[in-house]
């Protein structure tokens, strides 16, 4: 562009501006759910639906499947279709998915695909709430929140770049993104539109709309638990944590009440004892498909292996690893190996492990009987030097790795516990398999002569039960919950 000259560059501004204010002109729509104008010029409702229907799969995979047990899955599209009916799109075909996954979120594709995750439907406690929840995403899909977003982005690139863009692939570069593209927030505008949509259509439905804030008290309490296990600062929340997908406040809720412009039934339902039923017997945290934490210690049943971190350090099992830190700047990956599986392992840690990270000192080693090999890089990262050790074990027909990274200053006091990691791992015995099951919601009802102790006592988590009992439960920490009242435990 170095023929261009200071005229014509504005000149060139200036017809870019018109035709992107041209564009926005155009690309108005009506905004069903508020009859304002929308700016969806980029995404149509036919490549909405388009696009729904060829990632809804992939999201699907992404989170763990479909999950299939105690018929929640009908239980929630029952939900789903009567807040459709109530909304301003009662003949438009959503899909309604409960995902077999442990982390509390829920989120829409456009074209009416909307999800919640286990975790979230075993944080509520009645079914006003989860209504409140799948009301929200169905007030995305409504109001075409993904079409406005992605119409914006690419507006905002035709002014910063030029009119390339605008002759791509349109919507279609959307398809193939994977989960962050939809995980991502929504504008603060968007939000606070799909809340007030979210409480219209509960409250037309017949549900309790002050759901929607005691849901937002327990997602609160989860993500500030959450944070406390895993070591970090109560106010810290991960990227896909609900808390930050969905920020919201209990004004901004009550300022979407009010926007909401509808009227509650005399008696307006929650639904507690029929949701309690629902959701009694689901799957709590991990499943047998994904491996469990226990303690400091990791057990994946059908993969037939165990190993332990040392004391310290918090876990966390994401879908393709299991990663855990200390307060020192300290971390371990664990994750399969496919690049090892029909190699020499040393051979592997030299050619296949890393293009970029030259590992030396490598060696060929034995745990547990099963062949494996070890090597080291020093490397650097944004938080410093550090150094890298692999550990490549080959098991069974698989194979799995260790990534130990430590502070480069620190390596040589993390020797002897990563060392015991490593020689940690191992198959598990029968009666290990035995053992090792999958911990579940189970519904009690409160009796008078029951103590809080009572409930405490019988939960089967292995940190802070009292914490948790009051999280899952809506409860205040000391909290007993009333007599007469139904509450979930935690049990194998």
């Amino acid at each position: 562009m170095g023929w261009l000259k200071i005229g014509s560059q504005k000149s060139f501004a200036g017809v870019l501006a018109a035709i992107a204010l041209s564009m926005l002109v155009a690309g108005c729509s009506t905004n069903r759910a508020t009859g304002e104008d929308s700016f969806t010029a980029f995404m149509s409702p036919e490549e909405e639906r388009q696009i729904g229907s060829q990632e809804h799969p992939k999201m699907v995979k992404e989170f763990g499947g479909e999950y299939t047990e105690k018929d929640l899955q009908a239980y929630v599209t029952e939900i789903g279709e009567k807040l459709v009916a109530v909304s301003e799109t009662p003949n438009e075909k959503f899909t309604f998915t409960v995902l077999d996954s442990p982390v509390v979120n829920a989120f829409a594709l456009p074209g009416g695909y909307v999800y919640i995750t286990r975790g979230l439907a075993a944080l509520a406690t009645n079914e006003a709430e989860l209504a409140g929840v799948v009301a929200h995403e169905i007030g995305h899909v409504v109001a075409r929140h993904s079409a406005q977003r992605y119409s914006r982005g690419v507006l905002t690139q035709i002014l910063a770049g030029g009119l390339s863009v605008a002759i791509g692939n349109g919507a279609g570069d959307l398809i193939g993104a994977g989960a962050s593209a939809y995980l991502k927030s929504f504008s603060r505008e968007h939000e606070f539109e799909a809340d007030m949509l979210g409480i219209r259509y509960i409250t037309r439905a017949g549900y309790d709309p002050e759901a929607m804030a005691t849901f937002l008290e327990k997602l609160r309490a989860h993500a500030r638990l959450q944070a406390k296990l895993a070591g970090r600062s109560p106010e810290d929340v991960d990227q896909y944590d609900f808390m930050a997908t969905h920020p919201r406040t209990l004004d901004r809720i009550e300022q979407a009440h009010q926007s909401a412009n509808v009227t509650a039934v005399a008696n307006p339902e929650r639904g507690t004892v029929r949701y309690m039923t629902a959701i009694d017997g689901i799957l709590y945290g991990d499943g047998p498909d994904q491996g469990y934490i226990r303690g400091q210690e990791f057990v994946h049943v059908p993969l037939d292996f165990r190993f332990e971190v040392p004391d310290g350090f918090s876990m966390i099992n994401q879908p393709t690893a299991v990663v855990a830190k200390d307060d020192k700047g300290a971390q371990i990956i664990f994750e399969g190996a496919p690049g090892a599986k029909d190699v020499r392992l040393d051979q592997y840690l030299q050619n296949g492990f890393s293009r970029e990270i030259a590992i030396r000192n490598i060696e060929m080693i034995e745990i547990e009987g099963q062949e494996a090999a070890t090597g080291s890089a020093d490397i650097s990262l944004r938080s410093g030097p550090a150094r890298l050790r692999i550990v490549v074990i080959r098991h069974g027909s698989s194979a799995y790795q260790f990534l130990f990274v430590v502070p480069l200053d620190m390596a040589d006091s993390y020797n002897l516990p990563l060392r015991r990691t490593t020689y940690s791992f191992r198959p598990l015995s029968a009666q290990e398999k035995k053992i090792y099951t999958p911990l579940r919601i189970k519904v009690r009802a409160v009796n008078p002569e029951y103590t809080l102790e009572t409930f405490i006592e019988d939960m089967d988590v292995d940190k802070a039960p009292a914490d948790v009992f009051a999280t899952i439960n809506g409860l205040r920490d000391g909290q007993l919950p009333p007599a007469g009242s139904l509450v979930k435990v935690i049990r194998h």
